[in-house]
């Protein structure tokens, strides 16, 4: 006698617990036979032991109706009323009224759509990934979020067949990672209202879903709408639950986010000494990080992405010299592959260089975000920095030649499809 590991791996692909198939099978039996089915947890657990080889024939139909397969397959031996070629197109109505009675063969097999497994929720995580891969090559577009939508949609469209508790609750995550990658795309954009509504899909399916870490990446992502729409108070409360959230408790990756966020958040607010505290605790909580296996989407955060949002509250907070350093300090170790991310990085350097009265070098390193990016379009996020290094500039440079030629290739770059 051993464990039945056929049935084990079935009901894990539907994502199935015992009470779960329990209640499956009865249902099962109602529709065949009229009346409520008996299976209990306890006969599962025999049917995974292995202590039930040869189930009884209601036990059999049962199995057959929930996972659309003959009981061989399932690892059992069939009854011998069972044996029957497979391809029989009476097969299973034979063995029906031959497991519960003659009753059973006036009610009618219902067509159900096959069921929903976790190899279908690893497919559809493929895709997520992909699309993160095209977000850290060039930033948020519309293409994008129009292919993160449609992945949300074909989610949401396999949430409406068969699945077990645990499945639905993957899907949900799923589903919110897709609204997350739209109004990510959005916020790239600056598409503000668009992104909005995105997240406020994305916080329902990570409500549903039940899984700590969906839900905080989406109130980083709240947080960072805020911040892109200089709603100070409502970045740092977003950030706030981002660093209270369980992933955060659980894992010092995620403290070390949320931690940030918050520091982006107050110095933004103009509170720079708690920026820096906040900036502290996230830097010092990121030195216990271990590595482990984390969602695709988190490959963004290590230590180069901490040393280019330290830049970042140390601009705000006035610390120009700093920023500077952290700047550079990032680039040295952001992949080449994060080509979005090395742009943005390269401007907050050229605003850092440009604040300390060094306009020439700055214009160098502003001009460098061009050659990053390929000449491919510039999001709109990134537009901003530029746009906020351009007027500095001619503040403080208007009739050098460099600032001449600087606005002559943006011209040219900000005029791209």
């Amino acid at each position: 006698m051993g464990a039945n590991a056929v049935l084990k791996s079935r009901m894990d692909e539907l994502g199935l617990t015992q009470e779960e198939l329990a209640g499956r099978m009865n249902a099962a039996l109602a529709e065949i036979t009229g009346k409520a089915g008996d299976v209990c947890a306890r006969t599962i657990r025999n049917l995974l032991n292995g202590t039930s080889r040869r189930p009884i024939g209601r036990t059999c139909a049962a199995l057959e109706r929930v996972f659309d397969c003959p009981v061989e397959d399932l690892g059992f031996s069939a009854p011998r009323s069972m044996h029957h070629p497979q391809e029989d197109p009476v097969r299973r109505r034979t063995f029906i009224a031959s497991a519960t009675g003659t009753a059973a063969a006036a009610v009618p097999l219902v067509t159900q759509r096959r069921a929903v497994g976790m190899s279908d929720v690893a497919r559809a995580a493929d895709g997520m990934n992909a699309l993160v891969d095209a977000d850290d090559r060039q930033g948020g577009h519309a293409d994008l979020e129009k292919a993160a939508v449609q992945g949300r949609d074909s989610v949401l469209e396999l949430q409406q067949r068969n699945a077990g508790e645990r499945v639905r609750r993957a899907l949900y995550a799923l589903a919110a990672e897709y609204s997350t990658i739209a109004a990510w795309s959005c916020i790239d954009a600056r598409n503000l209202d668009q992104a909005q509504r995105h997240l406020n899909e994305s916080a329902t399916y990570a409500g549903l879903s039940q899984d700590g870490t969906t839900e905080m990446r989406v109130w980083v992502n709240l947080s960072m709408l805020a911040y892109q729409r200089q709603n100070w108070p409502e970045a740092l409360a977003a950030a706030q639950a981002a660093q209270a959230s369980s992933a955060a408790r659980r894992d010092p990756f995620f403290d070390s986010l949320g931690r940030v966020r918050v520091a982006l958040a107050y110095a933004a607010l103009g509170d720079g000494h708690a920026g820096l505290r906040s900036l502290g605790s996230a830097q010092d909580t990121f030195t216990r990080v271990a590595d482990r296996d984390r969602p695709r989407w988190t490959a963004f955060y290590g230590q180069a992405e901490l040393d280019h949002l330290a830049a970042i509250v140390q601009f705000n907070s006035g610390r120009h010299p700093h920023a500077e350093a952290l700047a550079h300090r990032a680039l040295t170790r952001i992949p080449s592959a994060f080509r979005r991310n090395r742009a943005l990085a390269t401007a907050q350097l050229a605003l850092a260089q440009l604040h300390q009265g060094e306009a020439e070098q700055a214009t160098a390193s502003a001009t460098d975000v061009f050659t990053i990016m390929g000449g491919g379009q510039l999001p709109g996020r990134m537009r901003t920095l530029i746009g906020d290094f351009h007027r500095g500039l001619f503040v403080m440079a208007p009739s050098a030649s460099y600032a001449r030629d600087w606005a002559d290739r943006m011209r040219t770059e900000w005029s791209r499809a």
